[in-house]
C-alpha cells in the first residue's frame, strides 16, 4: 500500500471516478479574464467539438451537438468565406419539488467560425444533422489541369 500515491486517498481526487474534481479542466485558465465570468456549467458546451476534413471533392465539417435539434443550430456563411456554426442549449426548467443530485450536462451558447479556402464552393454548402452530429459539406472547385501542347523543336540535329 505504501506504493500507492497519496492522491488516491483524497476523496475529491479519485481517478476512478470520471466525475471527480481530479480531472477538471479549465479551458479559460490562461485567458486574461477571470474564469468566473463563464459559469462552470457552460464549459463543456462553449467549445463544441468539431472535426474538419478535406476530401478530393469537398471540405467536410462535423460537430458533436448532443441533445440539440436542428432547429436549435444555425449554419451560416459570413463575409463571403467564413463558415459559422452556432446554437444554444437552454437550461432545463426547475421544478421546486425536484431534488437535483448532480448537474453535469452543459447548457449555453456556442459559436465556431472557419475561414474556407479559395477552392470552396460557398454557394453550394449543404448541412444535415443526425443523432446529435451536424455535418456540413462544402464542395470544392474542380482543379483544372492545364492544357499541355507539345511544341516541335526545330533545328539541326
Amino acid at each position: 500500500m505504501a506504493m500507492i500515491p497519496s492522491f488516491f486517498s483524497n476523496p475529491r481526487s479519485n481517478i476512478f471516478d470520471p466525475f471527480s474534481s481530479f480531472d477538471l479542466w479549465d479551458p479559460f485558465k490562461d485567458f486574461p479574464f477571470p474564469s468566473s465570468l463563464v459559469p462552470r456549467e457552460n464549459y463543456a458546451f462553449v467549445n463544441a467539438r468539431i472535426d474538419w476534413k478535406e476530401t478530393p471533392e469537398a471540405h467536410i465539417v462535423k460537430a458533436d451537438l448532443p441533445g440539440l435539434r436542428k432547429e436549435e443550430v444555425r449554419v451560416e456563411i459570413e463575409d463571403g468565406r467564413v463558415l459559422q456554426i452556432s446554437g444554444e442549449r437552454n437550461v432545463e426548467k426547475e421544478d421546486k419539488n425536484d431534488t437535483w443530485h448532480r448537474v453535469e450536462r452543459s447548457s449555453g451558447k456556442f459559436l465556431r467560425r472557419f475561414r474556407m479556402p479559395e477552392n470552396a464552393k460557398i454557394d453550394q454548402v449543404k448541412a444535415s444533422m443526425e443523432n446529435g452530429v451536424l455535418t456540413v459539406t462544402v464542395p470544392k472547385e474542380e482543379i483544372k489541369k492545364p492544357d499541355v501542347r507539345s511544341i516541335e523543336i526545330s533545328g539541326l540535329s
